[in-house]
């Protein structure tokens, strides 16, 4: 007998109605007690194993394609039950392209489907109102398969208790290059009101000193002429330092500009770049950092997923089960196993705090 014949008989098992109530409230038992402790609000997973689970049971790629996004229905439910607010799934990498043409269009017919099963029986997510959000290069995505993108955002757009984040097509180099391009241009166009500068910038110093130093509107002229005059201005030149086109009468402290007088446009500061700035930019934007990334199949790598929403408290389980067999049962012991460490977490930072205090 094949392990895929004694899955399938065991689920028939498992589907008989006495099976079904029994099974069912072992499931609430098991979630309302994890919920007593810390809930993570963002959990990631990489759904790998689709293909060797498919190999392993002598059944074709796209069948077990089909098993992982039933996996998938099963996961929603266990982590939005569990509190999670945030579920972020790796569907299609950028790199998957170069996968057999075969095998890309079946991916892409296959997501085409389960989209529009999600708008057709989308009780799960209406249940705890939760939007879905496709996330990657949105130009690569086949055109048919793009409206039903965008009817599936648009259906769920009004739940906004959580999120799904389905990553298609999507890298995180990609992500982060397309943040950074996207800063790069806000910050190289003129704004109407400039940004907020740092009280440390270069030009604000040597503004000070200046202002400081100058006892005559004459050195003020010199140093005027003499000073190349450029088009377009840094808002730090123009906030609570000396203008470059004002003549101050001896002793007047200085005066605040916030544009130029020949009518020059203002730029961004750009030393009022953050992490932040960045973040705001991301797919991901208001979203918040991971908590929990799991990748299924054994495989330890993070496949360019997630690199910058994970953060110094992200913490990465791999699972040595294939993604279609992912199910609470393999959840639970991960999900245990953050809130311990949570919890050890906040027993180290006390003495800190209390070292401090002293």
């Amino acid at each position: 007998m094949s392990d895929l014949y004694l899955s399938r008989l065991r689920n028939w098992a498992l589907s008989s109605p006495p099976a079904e109530w029994a099974l069912h409230q072992l499931h609430e038992l098991a979630i309302g007690t994890v919920k007593q402790g810390p809930v993570p609000k963002h959990v990631a997973f990489v759904m790998d194993g689709n293909r060797r689970f498919a190999r392993n049971h002598k059944i074709e790629t796209l069948e077990g394609h089909h098993l992982g996004f039933e996996a998938l229905a099963r996961v929603l439910e266990i982590c939005y039950k569990s509190g999670a607010k945030v579920i972020t799934v790796y569907a299609f990498s950028i790199e998957n392209f170069n996968r057999p043409k075969y095998e890309v269009d079946g991916l892409m017919e296959l997501a085409k489907v389960k989209l529009e099963q999600i708008m057709q029986h989308g009780e799960i997510l209406e249940r705890y109102g939760a939007a879905v959000r496709v996330l990657g290069q949105r130009d690569l995505i086949r055109a048919d398969v793009l409206e039903v993108v965008d009817r599936a955002i648009e259906t769920t757009k009004n739940n906004g208790n959580a999120a799904l984040n389905i990553c298609f097509p999507y890298t995180s180099r990609e992500e982060i290059t397309r943040s950074i391009r996207t800063t790069v241009e806000q910050f190289s166009s003129p704004h109407s009101r400039p940004q907020q500068s740092t009280p440390f910038s270069e030009t604000r110093i040597k503004q000070k000193i200046l202002s400081k130093k100058l006892d005559t509107p004459e050195t003020l002229s010199t140093i005027r002429e003499t000073s190349p005059s450029p088009s377009l201005t840094r808002s730090d030149e123009h906030d609570g330092s000396v203008s470059s086109t004002t003549t101050l009468p001896p002793g007047s402290p200085p005066q605040t500009s916030r544009s130029d007088a020949a009518g020059a446009a203002v730029l961004p500061n750009p030393e009022t770049i953050t992490a932040e700035t960045l973040d705001h930019n991301m797919y991901t934007a208001g979203d918040p950092p991971v908590d929990i990334l799991i990748r299924t199949s054994g495989v330890n790598r993070f496949s360019d997923f997630m690199l910058w929403q994970s953060h110094q408290n992200t913490q990465v389980f791999y699972l040595d089960c294939f993604w279609p067999e992912f199910d609470l049962w393999r959840y639970l012991p991960v999900l245990l196993e953050w809130q311990w460490r949570q919890k050890q977490n906040a027993r180290d930072e006390k003495p800190r705090k209390r070292v401090k205090q002293r």
